[in-house]
């Protein structure tokens, strides 16, 4: 089989965010406890930080890190997890029926984000609680001093501001699971007042407010519109979120759900043109697609602790799906999705980030590890910065539950002009073909391949773990060629591939 693409420098998209490529932590399962704070792990930092995961989360270049939550952020009270640790409380945590210690806190959280090297974006409790206490946090984080909220801050250890920019306007507040969901209506309105006084601090903060849960709510996409008819000039962002199944283990339609996801990003982006075009605005909202993850396997082994059984433990395992290689391939599909769709999704969060559905796991007093989808995610966070093109492809079809053609071949393209490099990242759907891409390069001079990553495996269930970590792996490729303005390369059956190029 064969595919055919054109690459043109002129024929492009959108600059990328550097942002669609970061991350989620949430204080829920060992996410938080156990997964980044570990007091007494060998690799422990003095704030009790563990510094294997930090490498981890630095060696894949996370640009931005929501926190903290989330389902836990709708019945949260920030003042918990600040002041000295013996001396905060713990509390009953209704969303995943768990108890919160409060040992961590935005003072440690924003300590971890400086050493890792990544941006807060912080959330706001709209559920129970509302716009005064939202514009208390905000003073408390982002206040120089002289004030009660700052100077509070100060007394607890930080004199200088963290003037954090972003900020989600509670989560995901359509869903009858939230502490505190309301209807469309009501929540557009308090996100509304909420959003003008926290203007009225800083007219250059950068607003999420909340889509839909996923694109399968009842009120989707009517939530979007009502919504953002009460808020479009005082938010920058509408976010979304998708996690991805594959229960009845149809690898052909769990692939095809990037089809599913392209539509939710095209229907939401045509609901803001909409609104917009009502309200005769010279705005633009983007999207925040804040949530997104394979998220399945450990359905479950979580329900017991969910349903209560388990009484109220503190950092229970829960959501700790172990993905295998089949994974992998969806994680490339998503976020080749995420690159062709620049021009709208300018923001996105892989939830979460360490243990809870997420690229690192770890051992508590023992290993972190890289999970098998920490490979595609690693490298289109690492190397795809730039400008995203917007490539013809031409590919072998089949019809799945999400569309009649999905392409076997799925391929995004990334032009970083400053260190004059092309980076593709393509994803072969089919299960026993290969199929050899030509990619014609052109407005491109010369061409010379500098890196060439494969990942593929004979078992699609196959798992990374503590005691073999790289049984899913990239390895250095092989075969593919530059000649007469042309990229060629073999893309074997359910295949995940990097190619980069210097012009």
């Amino acid at each position: 089989m064969r595919a055919t693409a054109t690459a043109h420098k002129d024929f492009t998209i959108a600059k990328i965010d550097d942002r669609v490529y970061g991350a989620f932590l949430e204080h829920l399962g060992r996410a938080i406890y156990e997964g980044i704070y570990e007091p007494g792990h060998p690799t422990a930092d003095e704030n009790g930080m563990r510094g294997d995961v930090a490498k981890l989360v630095k060696d894949a270049n996370v640009p931005v890190v929501r926190y903290p939550g989330g389902n836990f952020v709708s019945a949260y009270n920030w003042e918990d997890g600040i002041g000295p640790r013996e001396q905060r409380p713990v509390r009953l945590d209704l969303a995943w029926h768990t108890s919160e210690s409060n040992a961590v806190g935005v003072h440690e959280f924003a300590d971890w984000c400086a050493t890792v090297g990544t941006e807060m974006m912080l959330a706001v409790n709209l559920g129970s609680r509302g716009v005064d206490e939202a514009r208390n946090f905000l003073e408390y984080v982002n206040h120089p001093g002289g004030s009660y909220w700052s100077d509070l801050r100060i007394k607890n250890g930080r004199m200088e501001p963290w003037n954090v920019k972003m900020w989600c306007l509670g989560n995901e507040m359509d869903g009858p699971w939230q502490v505190g969901h309301k209807d469309a209506d009501e929540y557009g309105k308090l996100a509304a007042n909420t959003a003008r006084a926290m203007r009225m601090f800083d007219k250059s903060l950068e607003l999420i407010v909340c889509g839909s849960s996923h694109s399968d709510m009842a009120t989707f996409p009517d939530w979007e519109r009502i919504v953002l008819e009460h808020t479009y000039e005082q938010v920058d962002y509408i976010s979304l979120h998708m996690y991805f199944r594959n229960p009845e283990k149809h690898t052909g339609n769990f692939l095809g759900l990037s089809e599913k996801l392209d539509t939710y990003i095209d229907t939401v982006a045509s609901t803001i043109k909409q609104v917009k075009a009502k309200k005769k605005s010279k705005k633009d909202i983007y999207i925040s697609f804040d949530e997104w993850n394979v998220w399945y396997h450990s359905n479950k082994k979580d329900r017991e602790i969910l349903n209560g059984d388990s009484g109220w433990p503190h950092a229970p395992g829960l959501l700790e799906d172990i993905y295998n290689f089949e994974d992998v391939l969806m994680v490339g599909l998503i976020l080749n999705t995420f690159i062709r769709r620049s021009d709208v999704v300018k923001i996105a969060c892989i939830a979460q980030l360490v243990n809870v559905i997420a690229p690192i796991m770890t051992e508590k007093g023992g290993p972190a590890w890289a999970q098998t989808i920490y490979y595609p995610y690693y490298f289109a966070s690492v190397y795809g910065r730039g400008t995203a093109l917007n490539l013809l492809v031409d590919s072998p079809t089949y019809e799945c539950a999400h569309s009649a053609k999905t392409a076997y071949v799925d391929v995004s393209g990334v032009h970083n002009e400053e260190e004059g490099m092309l980076t593709f990242f393509l994803v072969n759907r089919h299960s026993s073909e290969s199929i050899d891409i030509d990619i014609s390069l052109q407005g491109f001079a010369g061409g010379t391949i500098v890196d060439h990553q494969v990942m593929t495996h004979s078992n699609l269930e196959a798992v990374n773990t503590a005691a073999n970590q790289t049984e899913v792996a990239p390895r250095k490729g092989s075969g593919a060629s530059v000649g007469n303005g042309q990229l060629s390369a073999k893309l074997p059956p359910y295949s995940y591939q990097m190619i980069r190029v210097k012009v």
